[in-house]
């Protein structure tokens, strides 16, 4: 992948933010990417994707020199998330996601496939410099209080239960999790500041909110701790994707 500018301090923005191709095919992935070419982003790829295009996609990502963030959010009993961790690490992904709500033993399950995975890979002579970060989903940034404890069933507020969940991931070993910019400050304080925050629900000032319920602009949420922020839509679904991400690479200077 070939970079502009390549200034270190404008490189490390860039690399911290994930952008989302939630699109319908490869094909259309292709044309985001021919888009967005020289910017050295974090790629996340999500169901509706890696559904259509399947795991040749993502080895195509890595092959140009992405960083892949593959967002299957993995919720099954322990041993099938294994098994999928296990794939998944083959892929040579550098980050990958499971449900929190699937108790810790599954979160546990999922480290241990992908360590099986990477034992895999250094048989075959494909180790990667380093393990592919396993962080765990909290809750949904579509998710408010209301739908919290009337629909899903879990009382309290919306940080109590990202908090809890938090905790539970941490002590089954994983890197860190998904929470909205709201909750990162408390995830930090809670469970400490080398605990990886991966933020959607990102929109830059004067975009759309869409169907998310708990947003902050990027320069806000990398103020509140963020490690990663993913945005999709603001840079995907504007008629100048490439104009969209330098823009917003703009305002996170300082």
């Amino acid at each position: 992948m070939g970079t502009l500018g390549m200034d270190p301090a404008w490189a490390e923005r860039a690399g911290r933010v994930m952008v989302a191709l939630d699109v319908p095919s490869a094909e259309r992935a292709r044309t985001l990417l021919e888009q967005l070419r020289g910017i050295p982003c974090y790629i996340k790829v999500g169901m509706q994707l890696f559904y259509a295009a399947g795991p040749g996609f993502v080895a195509s990502l890595k092959e140009q020199g992405y960083k892949v963030f593959l967002d299957l959010k993995m919720h099954d009993i322990p041993n099938t998330v294994a098994g999928g961790a296990e794939s998944i690490t083959r892929l040579g992904v550098d980050m990958f996601n499971v449900h929190a709500a699937g108790g810790v033993r599954m979160m546990e399950a999922a480290m241990e496939g992908m360590r099986r995975g990477l034992e895999a890979l250094r048989e075959e002579g494909r180790l990667p410099s380093a393990p592919p970060l396993v962080i765990a989903v909290t809750q949904l940034t579509s998710t408010d209080r209301e739908m919290l404890n009337h629909e899903i069933g879990i009382p309290g507020t919306v940080e109590q239960t990202v908090l809890r969940y938090a905790g539970l991931a941490r002590q089954a070993g994983l890197d860190g999790v998904v929470a909205s910019p709201w909750e990162v400050t408390a995830v930090k304080q809670a469970v400490g500041k080398d605990f990886l925050a991966v933020t959607p629900g990102i929109r830059p000032a004067g975009a759309d909110i869409g169907d998310q319920s708990r947003i902050m602009t990027p320069k806000d949420a990398f103020a509140q701790g963020a490690d990663y922020i993913v945005v999709g839509r603001p840079i995907t679904a504007v008629p100048n994707p490439r104009e969209a991400l330098l823009s917003l690479l703009k305002e996170l200077e300082g």
